[in-house]
């Protein structure tokens, strides 16, 4: 079974704001709190294509394990790791992100995919956000019933956090409206 569902929020700022609210969405010092579940995330490549102008870019997230508690103790982790694929096309104005996990997937498979681009009705001002996100408990042959329930309740976990994640995205944006222009862009 797979357990997957799409939000979309709109973000009354300009993409650029919106997009560098994103790069700093971990780094910040005031989301500890918030993001509490993220444990550390460091970038392990970063590429600029001279031709496209795109900006590939791959991070390392740890997290704090999802699920209920007895299931981190039968699968022996308290922490999951992830890799976060974010590709920025500056001329187009769209940024993709795609985070899997990498370890317990023997037992679970989670792909988020984040896009962020202008938002139709106004294209200057807001930008739209589409995240679909699926998540794959391999069900252990007699428990394909828990298996379910599982996926709805890490379904329920990764719902609560985007919510937060928007929350730090919006405060980050409200402060980068606030910063002098730098003159930077992508």
């Amino acid at each position: 079974m797979v357990k997957a569902y799409t939000q979309e929020h709109v973000y009354k700022h300009p993409w650029e704001r919106v997009t560098s609210a994103s790069w700093r969405k971990y780094s910040d010092p005031e989301n500890k709190r918030t993001l509490n579940h993220v444990l550390a995330v460091d970038t392990l490549n970063q590429k600029l294509d001279s031709q496209t102008g795109k900006l590939y870019t791959t991070r390392a997230l740890i997290i704090h394990a999802p699920g209920p508690w007895f299931i981190r103790k039968i699968v022996g982790q308290d922490i999951c790791n992830c890799v976060e694929s974010t590709v920025v096309d500056g001329r187009n104005k769209s940024m993709q992100l795609t985070t899997r996990n990498i370890s317990l997937e023997k037992f679970i498979e989670v792909e988020e995919r984040i896009r962020y681009e202008p938002h139709p009705d106004n294209p200057s001002g807001w930008t739209v956000c589409k995240q679909q996100t699926s998540i794959r408990i391999k069900p252990f042959s007699a428990l394909a019933s828990m298996a379910e329930k599982l996926e709805q309740k890490c379904a329920e976990r990764f719902m609560k956090n985007s919510v937060k994640g928007r929350e730090v995205m919006e405060r980050i944006c409200k402060y980068l409206e606030s910063e002098p222009a730098s003159g930077v862009s992508l």
